[in-house]
């Protein structure tokens, strides 16, 4: 998994980057005339059409690079000629991770927070030419 919400997976004939960017989640919007949230709830509870898995796999293909004509050939193959339940898996962890991150990913900047941290428990005179301060100051 990685930054940009693409997964490697082992499907079918070997391993496969899959990706749902904003143009492959409006296409799986349109052809399944449903919101990305209610396919993955349809998907977890097993109350999908059985065409929206097919669909979920193929927009993840595309996404992750591979040519339409190329994801159709290896949906029409490995999921349209096999049973349903062997896909679902595969488009439920597709659809949730193109719309929430991997759960390795962490939110945010997490560059930005480590500086602001070191930032915070560096010493303020770190960068200074004086020397450091021995005075105690009385309360």
């Amino acid at each position: 998994m990685s930054r940009d919400a693409s997964v490697e997976l082992t499907w079918a004939d070997g391993t496969y980057t899959f990706r749902l960017g904003w143009g492959e989640i409006e296409a799986l919007q349109e052809a399944c005339d449903a919101g990305p949230w209610v396919i993955l709830e349809r998907l977890a509870n097993k109350t999908c059409l059985i065409g929206e898995i097919a669909h979920v796999i193929r927009q993840g293909l595309i996404g992750g690079g591979m040519v339409p004509t190329d994801a159709t050939k290896l949906v029409q193959r490995y999921v349209e000629q096999r049973p349903a339940s062997e896909n679902l898996i595969y488009a439920m962890s597709i659809l949730q991770i193109g719309l929430h991150g991997s759960p390795e990913e962490p939110v945010g900047e997490q560059e930005a927070a480590d500086q602001e941290e070191s930032n915070l428990t560096a010493s303020p005179t770190g960068k200074s030419d004086l020397p450091p301060s021995t005075e105690t100051v009385q309360l």
